[in-house]
């Protein structure tokens, strides 16, 4: 769709809680914002979608031409995404569906809108199916209510933790498949798997942008009003460093997950659990304290005097 009309739809979708009219009235619409794979800027386009329980479902049919759509190669290289259904706006991990697990959801799909099925017909490549998944936040270790700098910490960090279980987790159950296999039947996904990497692939982004803005911001002004902390944050950034090079190697194996060895992604994946969750750790002991006086979200700042001089 050009631009301008895509941009219309938009528009018109958030002026009125969701809904939109002419072709598009009465359908089940959402607007889909991805981080683009090139340009790094936010790219926000109109969806149809299928509710499949409590996923939701997304087709990369672009009217059935040739080539996938921008925002499925969006969502390959950056899995979080943000959705906005009616006037709720989720933050969501995009993961296309393979093999047998793909085609059943188009068949789900075009169960509730057969257009679906001729777009692939019109076209020889695979339309790929989108499954939009809860970020995971919602099951994090934290405060139920964030009152201060320590508790959002807390936060951030039940996430990572919990995000790291859920991977091991589904890359234990991956391996365990390819093990019951044995060879026999129907071969099972090759590498690693577009779903373990696309979490993965989530986790180390927000990894990388939580460590940096530690390292850019938070660290500094903690050394200079707290010097002694000083010791602490300055292993704390060596150890941000350390799990750079293992996320690095792993970003690595996921670049060609059909060729990928799982047994080593298992292995530098556990190498990155057990650096990480010591590092969360030894950050909580010797940061909370002092975090625990800072109020969040941060008040607005104190306006100087008049003339500078306080009367």
């Amino acid at each position: 769709m050009p631009a301008s009309f895509n941009q219309a739809i938009i528009d018109e979708f958030r002026a009125n809680g969701g809904k939109v009219g002419g072709p598009f009235e009465g359908g089940d619409l959402l607007l889909l914002t991805t981080t683009g794979a090139k340009s790094g800027a936010e790219h926000t386009v109109p969806l149809g979608y299928v509710r499949d329980g409590e996923l939701l479902l997304i087709v990369g049919s672009a009217g059935g031409a040739p080539r996938h759509p921008a925002w499925y190669h969006n969502v390959l290289a950056h899995p979080q995404v943000r959705v906005e259904i009616g006037t709720e706006t989720l933050e969501l991990i995009a993961v296309p569906a393979e093999g047998a697990w793909r085609d059943r959801l188009f068949e789900r799909v075009v169960g509730v809108a057969p257009g679906y099925a001729d777009y692939q017909s019109g076209t020889s490549r695979i339309l790929p199916v989108v499954v939009l998944e809860p970020s995971g936040a919602e099951a994090a270790e934290g405060p139920a209510e964030i009152g201060n700098l320590a508790d959002k910490l807390v936060q951030v960090h039940g996430w990572l933790r919990a995000q790291l279980r859920h991977i091991r987790t589904e890359t234990d159950a991956h391996l365990a498949a390819r093990a019951a296999d044995g060879g026999s039947g129907e071969p099972p996904a090759p590498g690693i798997g577009l779903q373990i990497r696309q979490h993965c692939l989530a986790f180390c982004q927000f990894l990388t942008f939580h460590h940096t803005s530690e390292d850019a911001h938070s660290f500094t002004v903690l050394a200079n009003h707290h010097p002694h902390l000083r010791e602490a944050i300055d292993r704390l950034g060596e150890e941000h460093r350390t799990l750079a090079r293992i996320k690095d190697a792993l970003l690595a194996l996921l670049a060609d997950i059909t060729a990928a060895d799982p047994e080593r992604f298992r292995a530098e994946l556990a190498r990155l659990s057990a650096e990480l969750v010591a590092h969360l750790d030894y950050e909580e002991e010797e940061l909370l304290p002092v975090l625990s006086e800072i109020p969040w979200p941060p008040g607005p700042p104190v306006p100087e005097p008049a003339g500078g001089e306080v009367s």
